[in-house]
């Protein structure tokens, strides 16, 4: 902005006032001369102020990943009106969101692909924001995941079980990367079957077969 004043840093004062910038978010000050004052004769008669082009630079504020994720969760709570509470922590480049609360519940949604979908947009909300970061996001409502975790690997375990007697080849329902982890890692050590995914995302499925 161009600022006319006596002086360049009465003119940097009062670029700051107009803009109503804090002195202290400002990086660097550029100040360009565009019209030098003139004192005029004896010191006041035909007096003329300079014009400025005066340049505020802000500080960047860095805005933290995981205070990313944890914001756009707690928007979009507050937008479907639903009351709970978020808790947000991270390990190195995982961003692990629980959310708390009974009404949360909503939306975990059949075999946890609402729950999926929420994860999904959180993660394109951070890339978005930040297209340099490499942080991954799990999100959990009520330990949902956990308790999914555990029931899955019971039902792997159900199925290895029928492969290994029957030695008929078993194909799973479609399951996310994420479960599709948790099966194959539950079974890997079985002797008597092996587990390998078929099909494209979001038809992929998991296969136990019977070890010949």
């Amino acid at each position: 902005m161009e600022i006319r004043s006596k002086t360049e840093e009465e003119a940097t004062k009062k670029a700051i006032e107009q803009l109503n910038v804090n002195k202290d978010d400002i990086e660097n000050i550029k100040v360009e001369v565009i019209e030098e004052p003139s004192k005029g004769f004896l010191g006041f008669i035909g007096a003329k102020d300079g014009l400025y082009k005066i340049t505020l630079i802000e500080k960047q504020i860095e805005i933290k990943e995981i205070d990313i994720a944890k914001e756009f969760i707690e928007t979009m709570l507050h937008n479907a009106k639903i009351n709970a509470d978020v808790i947000a922590t991270q390990e190195n480049n995982l961003i692990k969101i629980d959310i708390k609360g009974k009404e949360a519940t909503t939306l975990i949604g059949r075999r946890g692909q609402t729950l999926d979908a929420v994860q999904f947009l959180t993660g394109l909300a951070l890339n978005k924001i930040n297209k340099d970061s490499h942080c991954r996001v799990l999100v959990d409502i009520e330990n949902y995941r956990e308790k999914r975790e555990q029931s899955l690997i019971r039902y792997a375990n159900k199925v290895a079980r029928e492969v290994a007697k029957t030695k008929k080849t078993k194909k799973l329902d479609y399951m996310n990367p994420y479960e599709r982890r948790i099966v194959h890692s539950a079974l890997q050590n079985d002797k008597y079957v092996i587990t390998y995914s078929e099909g494209t995302d979001p038809y992929r499925r998991l296969v136990i077969e019977y070890i010949k």
